[in-house]
């Protein structure tokens, strides 16, 4: 039997095109997202062209969510009030029709509280995207969990409760690592762009979460959506790590060329499977 080479259910021109429509329709992201890494994915989100929206108390959650293009839940850093905050903007998203995205930082056994809130969150509405790594993603199936923020997982063993999870809550299940794998459930996209120092950086896998969101914001596919952000973050970071000496000064590039990343040389560039 000849060996055949898998074919990604989605195509480069469509990133690349996903990006244009970004650039063109700027979407508003509310992001309810951790202390570390509030600063770090606002810049992000501009440097590709998308608006920010830090909006995560909950007296103004819940009214927000519902004009904003795109929500994002991040549980790194849960406190009460932030908590009650993000149930009511994904309540709130849901009644309006706003995409969200829920990264479900550090979750599993060890830190039972924000596995709860993640949990809870996702009976509340179901998210466009769920973004994480590979332990986190299992943990949510019902897995052991990592290391803190750290995958003890790859994303190939990670696959089945993503895919477990898509179909149990009608989402995307996004899991990153070394190569990013995307699953409706259905469909399955692999992204093999990016460099190591992406994993040296604070909050970059945070940030990519509130990318998600922007573009669940402007793309109709979520499948399409969370493929151009990992897409978008990979190829720039390809760029960034080729003119840069380390982590330090490869973040800075990394902002850098996700603002003269073109549609154009976002699809040359992306590595689909």
């Amino acid at each position: 039997m000849v060996a055949t080479t898998p074919v990604s259910p989605l195509t480069a021109a469509a990133v690349g095109d996903a990006l244009a429509t970004l650039r063109e329709r700027s979407p508003l992201v509310q992001c309810l997202t951790n202390i570390v890494v509030a600063q770090w994915t606002a810049n992000l989100l501009l440097a590709t062209g998308a608006a920010p929206a830090m909006v995560d108390n909950p007296e103004e959650s819940g009214a927000f969510a519902g004009v904003a293009s795109g929500v994002l839940v991040n549980v790194g850093t849960p406190y009460g009030e932030t908590a009650a905050a993000m149930e009511q903007a994904v309540a709130a998203a849901g009644r309006a029709g706003t995409p969200w995205v829920l990264d479900p930082v550090a979750v599993g056994p060890l830190l039972r509280w924000r596995t709860g809130i993640a949990l809870r969150l996702l009976s509340v509405a179901a998210p466009a995207v769920v973004r994480g790594n590979a332990s986190e993603v299992m943990a949510l199936a019902g897995g052991a969990g990592g290391k803190g923020v750290d995958s003890l997982d790859s994303p190939e063993a990670a696959l089945d409760a993503a895919r477990t999870l898509a179909g149990s809550h009608g989402t995307v299940v996004a899991v990153s690592g070394p190569v990013d794998h995307l699953t409706d459930g259905v469909r399955l996209v692999t992204v093999a762009n990016g460099h190591e120092w992406l994993t040296r950086v604070t909050g970059v896998g945070c940030a990519l979460g509130a990318l998600m969101a922007a573009f669940a914001g402007c793309v109709d596919d979520p499948l399409l959506a969370a493929t151009a952000a990992t897409a978008t973050l990979t190829v720039a970071a390809d760029e960034a790590a080729a003119r840069t000496a380390g982590p330090g000064s490869f973040a800075v590039a990394l902002l850098d060329e996700l603002a003269a990343l073109t549609p154009d040389a976002l699809t040359e560039r992306v590595q689909l499977g």
